[in-house]
C-alpha cells in the first residue's frame, strides 16, 4: 500500500507574449476507499487572475484559471501525493451472460442508473460486436469474468500498442482493422466492446506506476487510459488492457467518464497570431515512497493549493 507522488508539468510556448483564455484543469485524483488524496498543489506561471476549483458532472475535480497578464510561456506544474491501496477486484461466480438472449445483467434500477455508460458511442457496421461476441461461449453461459478478462487479454496480446500523445481516440472499427493503438485506443475498444454486450463501461484517465522494475508497466512518463466495468454485486472495476491489469493495482484515477472528450486533463484558449504557437511541453514522473500513510492519519479532504510559479 504506497504513497506515490506524481508531478504533472505541462509548458506551452510562443514567439512572442500572447493573451491567454480561461485554462482547465483535471489533475487532481478522485478520492475513493483505494486511493486518498495527501497533499495537492498547483503552481502556474503568470500568475492567474482568478482561480477556482469545481466538481463536474463525473464527480473529477476541476481547476479552473483565468488570466490577465500576457506571456510568451504559460506554465502548469501539478504536484500530489496519494495513498494508493491496491484491493481484489471481484468473485464473480454467479454472474454470467447468455448468447442470444437480451445481455444486460442488471436489475432495472440499476439500468435506469447505468443508461448513459452502456449507450455506445461509436457507430460501426457491426465489427465490436462482432469482436467482443468471440468472447462469449458457443453453448450454455459464460462468466463475466471470463469474458471481460479474455476480451482484455487479446487486445493486449493481439494488437500492437502504439505511443501517441496527441489527436482522439481512435474508433473501435479502426483499431481493429490497424490491429494497433495507444493506451487511450485500447480503453476505448474495451469500452464499446462491453457496451455491445449490454454493459456499463467508462472510461478512466489518471496515472500509471509501478512498485517493481519486474513490472514491465506500459504507458509510464505521460497520463494513462483505460476501462471500467460495472459488474452485478461487485461494482466497478478497472480493466486496462494495455498492460492487463484487472483492478486497481498500479493504477491512479483522476477522471471517469463516460466519453473520453470529456477527461482532458488540460485545455484552454490563447490569443496571438497561429504562428506564435511554438509547441507543448508534457512531463509526468511518479514516485512510490516505502509505505502508506495509516489510515488514522489521513486528512478529512485536503484543499489543493495554488501559487504563483517564478
Amino acid at each position: 500500500m504506497p504513497v506515490v507522488s506524481i508531478r504533472h508539468s505541462t509548458t506551452y510556448r510562443y514567439r512572442t507574449a500572447v493573451g491567454f483564455g480561461e485554462h482547465r484543469m483535471m489533475l487532481r485524483p478522485l478520492e475513493g476507499f483505494d486511493q486518498r488524496l495527501l497533499s495537492a498543489e498547483i503552481a502556474i506561471s503568470p500568475e492567474p487572475s482568478l482561480m477556482q476549483h469545481l466538481q463536474d458532472a463525473s464527480g473529477a475535480c476541476v481547476g479552473v484559471a483565468r488570466f490577465a497578464e500576457r506571456a510568451d510561456r504559460l506554465v502548469f506544474d501539478s504536484q500530489v501525493r496519494v495513498d494508493h491501496r491496491p484491493h481484489s477486484p471481484f468473485d464473480l461466480e454467479s454472474a454470467s451472460l447468455v448468447p442470444g438472449q437480451a445481455l444486460t445483467p442488471y436489475d432495472p434500477e440499476e439500468t435506469q442508473e447505468l443508461s448513459a455508460s452502456i449507450r455506445r458511442r461509436y457507430a460501426d457496421a457491426g465489427e465490436t460486436e462482432a469482436w467482443a461476441r468471440r468472447f462469449l461461449r458457443a453453448k450454455g453461459v459464460t462468466r463475466l469474468s471470463t469474458v471481460l478478462t479474455d476480451m482484455m487479454e487479446a487486445i493486449r496480446g493481439d494488437l500492437a500498442y502504439a505511443l501517441r500523445l496527441r489527436g482522439a481516440p481512435q474508433t473501435p472499427a479502426e483499431t481493429l482493422a490497424l490491429r494497433q493503438g495507444s493506451c487511450r485506443d485500447f480503453a476505448v475498444l474495451m469500452m464499446e466492446a462491453a457496451r455491445s454486450l449490454g454493459l456499463a463501461a467508462r472510461f478512466v484517465s489518471g496515472y500509471i506506476y509501478s512498485t517493481s522494475p519486474k513490472a514491465g508497466r506500459t504507458g509510464g512518463g505521460h497520463t494513462h487510459a483505460w476501462a471500467r466495468v460495472y459488474l452485478p454485486e461487485c461494482g466497478w472495476v478497472d480493466f486496462d488492457p494495455t498492460n492487463g491489469i484487472v483492478g486497481n493495482l498500479d493504477l491512479i484515477r483522476v477522471a471517469v467518464v463516460t466519453d473520453p472528450r470529456l477527461a482532458l486533463p488540460l485545455y484552454g484558449s490563447w490569443n496571438g497570431e497561429a504562428e506564435d504557437y511554438l509547441g507543448m511541453d508534457v512531463s509526468v514522473d511518479l514516485t512510490v515512497e516505502a509505505a502508506a500513510v495509516p489510515a488514522s492519519a489521513l486528512a478529512t479532504d485536503p484543499q489543493p493549493a495554488m501559487r504563483a510559479a517564478g
